[in-house]
């Protein structure tokens, strides 16, 4: 028996609560495309060298702008 008390027929929705199971085949094309975006993101994943090679860059180009924008130029 349930803990909640009964509803009148009025005031019952008439769509379902719960989704319909569905049918999931192997040959689908939304399936493989999921499987094929999560195999990919499986095979390439950045290594410690290659995020310090990404900072050392990123910083040295900041420094690089950072001098170009405040240089005088040889004004007195």
């Amino acid at each position: 028996m349930s803990k909640t008390p009964p509803k009148p027929q009025e005031a019952r929705s008439p769509y379902p609560i719960e989704e319909a199971p569905h049918d999931h085949h192997e040959g689908s094309e939304a399936l493989q495309a999921v499987k094929d975006i999560a195999e990919a993101k499986k095979r390439w994943k950045p290594d410690a060298k290659q995020i310090g090679m990404g900072a050392a860059i990123g910083i040295g180009s900041a420094a690089i702008v950072a001098g170009l924008l405040y240089w005088r130029g040889g004004k007195k």
